[in-house]
């Protein structure tokens, strides 16, 4: 008996070394940068780059952008796949997973195929046009997080009886996807909001390929010519990334599956009209 209480504890002690060992030691390597003293100097000198802050600044800009076009993508989709067309919700959800099994270096070399300078739709002739075929590449990584995340908030509510009182009130369609349908999923967006800003900061393959000035390029260019930054930079890249899971945690923690019924403010003057 004491075995079996026992056993289960050992498992997460020797998986909590596996994971914790190489943090302290990457976290403790980050502070040797002058010898004899720890210290903070690596964080000083990356912080104080002004690469670090254009190639920061660049990549959550390029990850907003990525939130915001596959939050506009896939929260109506998977309203309107679930409402009207809930035959088709099994290749919907097939389209989706295909990201996770297509390397990224597969999609960036269709893209530069399809959308070179001497293509009918030369993109990547203008640093505007890359940028947008960079994003477009991180919504099709992103595309199986957000769209699982909002099809699992879309299970928790009755949309369809939703939609029934909201148009019954005299709301349109469009009214009711964005006014009743969004703020009962509004946790699972923001769940899969936070994931793909985690993936699009350290994205690397789609970035070096396009030769764009984003994050992952350039951990990976200090870590090929620099000892103590690297190990920085990766602790600050943890920082963030554990900082997206914890708000993750913190948003998922709520109930989505208490729908809302809609004001009927909203509709009032259509349905006096």
């Amino acid at each position: 008996m004491n075995a079996r209480r026992i056993g289960p504890w050992i498992a997460v002690f020797i998986g909590a070394l596996y994971f914790l060992l190489p943090l302290v030691a990457t976290f403790q390597f980050s502070l040797s940068m002058l010898r004899g003293q720890w210290s903070f100097e690596a964080y000083r000198v990356v912080f104080a780059d002004p690469r670090f802050h254009q190639t920061f600044l660049f990549s959550v800009v390029a990850a907003l952008t990525t939130i915001a076009i596959g939050a506009l993508l896939v929260v109506p989709t998977a309203y309107w796949v679930r409402l009207r067309l809930p035959r088709l919700r099994p290749w919907v959800e097939f389209v989706t997973l295909l990201p996770l099994v297509i390397p990224p270096i597969v999609i960036v070399f269709g893209y530069l195929r399809l959308y070179n300078s001497s293509s009918w739709l030369p993109f990547t002739g203008t640093v505007a046009g890359t940028n947008v075929l960079m994003v477009f590449g991180y919504v099709v990584l992103s595309l199986p997080y957000m769209y699982r995340a909002v099809d699992t908030g879309l299970t928790a509510i009755d949309i369809r009886t939703l939609t029934e009182a909201a148009e019954s009130l005299g709301a349109k369609r469009r009214t009711v996807l964005w006014r009743v349908i969004l703020p009962n999923v509004r946790a699972a967006v923001l769940s899969g909001a936070f994931l793909t800003f985690a993936i699009v900061i350290g994205e690397f393959v789609i970035a070096s390929l396009l030769n764009r000035p984003a994050f992952g390029p350039y951990l990976q260019l200090i870590g090929a010519n620099r000892a103590y930054e690297p190990a920085a930079l990766a602790m600050i890249a943890f920082a963030v990334t554990w900082g997206c899971m914890v708000m993750l945690q913190f948003v998922g923690g709520a109930s989505p599956g208490q729908a809302k019924a809609p004001p009927r403010r909203w509709f009032r003057r259509r349905q006096e009209g």
